[in-house]
């Protein structure tokens, strides 16, 4: 036994929730008899109608797709351009991209008929983490990361980013909770840049690892418990709210100048390196103007050193050894 919401779901008819609408409005039918709540059950071998239509629960499937450039996320295009459906293998039951990436982004989005796991990943109140790598047509400024966090208004509503992290001077890694359209672009196009290249390299936990464009692969049950449970990756650190330290050019070096690796860095300048003394030699100093007054023998005697003239003050034949006899 089944709850007929559900039942509808599992038919590919969207998410529990968007499916009441439907029994609400009297167009579903078990066995001929209109359905009148929503939680009427359905038993197996009951035949379920949706106006019409017969309807039964499908192969549900989940997987994620390495959506190439160029390729629309649509079911058919008028001017016949290349779609994600045709990625994806013929037999499979009916599905639906989670959200969407445009013509000129890449990366990784979910398909699948399962309407509670649509519901999980698009409804705002979620707040499902989703990761992309952009690169710039210039160096990024990490003064902007300041207004990009704070938000503001682009066309669609007021956008903000949840977390933006500097890989190298044109490429920044950005978290989302929110699904505008192009609000990525927008809101860089709003700070000065224009985006050269977008990939999409996560969502929630899922991320898109080894595959390569226009490849696909099956969730885990791990993987699908965790997408519908909103958890975000357990080893990424908590969400940085200030400016990324920007990235500073290392400092030229002159030939000759390299330390093999692994030497300790060099003083700024060895006691050898020190420049001389710029204390004037005794002959060059200024005289005062007691001394120029003074005969200049008197003055070069007060210029030579101490020790001599302690000596030629001592009287003839005094040895510094002798000491005077006691009376």
């Amino acid at each position: 036994m089944i709850r007929i919401n559900r039942y509808l779901a599992a038919a590919g008819l969207g998410s529990r929730r968007s499916v009441e609408s439907l029994i609400e409005e009297g167009r579903v039918k078990i066995n001929g008899r209109p359905v009148e709540g929503l939680g009427t059950l359905v038993a197996p071998g009951d035949v379920v109608k949706v106006g019409s239509k017969i309807v039964s629960p499908q192969e549900i499937v989940h997987a994620v797709l390495f959506k190439p450039k160029g390729v629309l996320c649509t079911a058919e295009d008028e001017r016949d351009r290349p779609t994600i459906f045709a990625l994806l293998p013929d037999d499979w039951p009916r599905v639906y991209h989670v959200g969407r990436l445009d013509k000129e982004s890449e990366g990784l989005l979910i398909v699948t008929n399962d309407g509670e796991l649509s519901l999980a990943l698009t409804h705002p109140r979620f707040k499902i983490e989703k990761e992309y790598e952009v690169t710039l047509d210039k160096p990024f400024d990490p003064a902007h990361a300041a207004k990009l966090l704070r938000g503001f208004h682009i066309e669609g509503g007021r956008a903000k980013m949840d977390e933006i992290t500097q890989i190298s001077p044109i490429k920044i890694r950005v978290i989302l909770s929110q699904g505008i359209k192009r609000q990525i672009r927008l809101m860089l196009y709003d700070c000065g840049y224009e985006v050269e290249n977008l990939r999409r390299t996560r969502i929630a936990t899922v991320r898109i690892l080894k595959l390569r464009p226009g490849m696909w692969r099956m969730l885990s049950s791990k993987e699908i418990s965790d997408l519908k449970a909103g958890r975000a990756p357990e080893h990424r650190p908590a969400p940085r709210r200030h400016t990324p330290r920007p990235m500073r050019a290392p400092l030229e070096r002159t030939a000759g100048t390299a330390r093999p690796p692994g030497a300790p860095p060099a003083r700024e300048r060895v006691d050898s390196e020190r420049p001389p003394s710029r204390r004037p030699a005794p002959s060059q100093r200024p005289v005062s103007k007691g001394e120029s007054q003074r005969p200049a023998s008197d003055r070069r005697a007060s210029e030579r050193p101490a020790s001599d003239r302690r000596a030629s003050a001592r009287p003839a034949g005094h040895s510094p050894r002798s000491r005077p006899e006691r009376p």
